[in-house]
């Protein structure tokens, strides 16, 4: 027996067209008023199709509820609509908070190109080169984002070689001039926020500020360092090597350089961190030698994550827009894909500074902390 439909009740023609059978590109052109070329091109995310005309279509394309045939697709166009973001989960940052918020950014994107993103982990370097490999063997991606970008990247080598698009969170080949370099990249200015970071500590009246830096094999790890470097010149302080540490990108790394920094016989009254990780675990090391974050020893950082705003005193830090971040690395990737040059697809933005209360005028001199952190050592012997 059939249902008895109350006439208030009746269905939309959306949603007959999609009871009544699959939904076709023709019948979406056909709602639309479009041509099927640009709707099809529309979903394709092709650079001549506006971005409201792609809303538009990729809004009623949900309505009515019409999903293209991703065989059919890709026997077609040789592609899969699909990206891929490999993590690898022997790195220390692995768990970073802001992982989602990247991820659901680069989801959001490709999803309104009518794209899927594949998240795969490795378990090591070699394992990384094996997971890449397969899944352009398998033809499960159609390209690839690369975070935690190296000087010498063998990620980067590989797709290459293999001549598979990518796009790179993060640029690569330090010390290459720009104009050389190949590849797309979407990239935050870490060393103007370090430089950033130096003249805001200057301007505090500190006259002895440290760095700690991150490991070598990192790009970012180069180019913050030269940032604090730079913010020493613009704030008319001279270079002292003995005041930059490197190789933190741990907690537990940051306290122990922080721990070198404050037994050097004129430590320094602020310290710039290249992460916010490293900056947590000064943190650490100077509640351990009885000094106040913010008064005794100014403390600055970089990312926001969100362990930044709860510790106490609250991190000053550098703050990146990792959603928008994801969203823009999936875009360049796909514009990619469709054929635009690679070096031509290449943005970078500037991190955000979030005050709060781990900076201030310093409350002693150089020479007093000295004596502060001797004097506690002493009474606790």
């Amino acid at each position: 027996m059939s249902a008895i439909r109350n006439p208030s009740e009746t269905a939309s023609p959306a949603q007959e067209v999609r009871t009544a059978r699959r939904v076709t590109i023709n019948d979406l052109a056909a709602h639309l008023g479009m041509s099927k070329s640009t709707v099809s091109r529309a979903m394709n995310g092709y650079a001549d199709i506006s971005e409201s005309t792609r809303k538009r279509v990729a809004s009623t394309a949900q309505k009515l509820g019409y999903q293209p045939l991703s065989h059919a697709q890709a026997i077609r166009t040789g592609r899969v609509r699909a990206l891929a973001l490999v993590l690898q989960m022997d790195e220390p940052d692995r768990h970073n908070p802001f992982l989602q918020e990247f991820l659901m950014g680069a989801c959001e994107t490709a999803s309104g190109f009518g794209w899927t993103l594949t998240v795969s982990t490795a378990t090591s370097d070699a394992d990384m080169r094996d997971v890449l490999g397969r899944l352009i063997d398998e033809r499960k991606a159609d390209g690839f984002i690369l975070p935690r970008t190296e000087v010498r990247d063998a990620r980067v080598a590989l797709l290459r070689a293999r001549g598979v698009p990518h796009v790179l969170f993060g640029r690569t080949e330090h010390g290459v001039p720009t104009a050389k370099q190949k590849g797309s990249w979407y990239d935050i200015l870490g060393e103007a926020a370090m430089c950033s970071a130096v003249t805001r500590l200057a301007g505090l009246g500190h006259e002895r500020i440290g760095y700690v830096g991150s490991t070598a094999n990192f790009n970012y790890t180069h180019l913050r360092r030269e940032g604090f470097k730079a913010g020493l010149v613009a704030s008319g302080l001279p270079y002292d090597a003995s005041l930059l540490r490197e190789g933190a990108r741990t907690r537990e790394e940051g306290a122990r350089e922080v721990r070198a920094l404050m037994q050097l016989e004129h430590p320094p009254t602020g310290v710039v961190f290249a992460t916010d990780m490293a900056a947590l675990g000064g943190y650490d090391a100077l509640n351990d030698l009885g000094l106040l974050v913010g008064k005794d020893v100014s403390v600055i950082g970089y990312d926001g994550v969100p362990e930044a705003e709860y510790v106490r005193p609250g991190l000053t830090t550098y703050q990146v827009d990792t959603r928008r971040a994801g969203a823009r690395l999936a875009e360049l990737l796909i514009r990619q894909i469709r054929g635009e040059a690679p070096e031509a697809l290449r943005e970078v933005s500037d991190a955000i500074l979030v005050e709060r209360q781990s900076d201030g005028p310093p409350a002693l001199t150089s020479a007093q902390l000295a004596e502060k952190i001797e004097n506690t050592k002493t009474k606790n012997t």
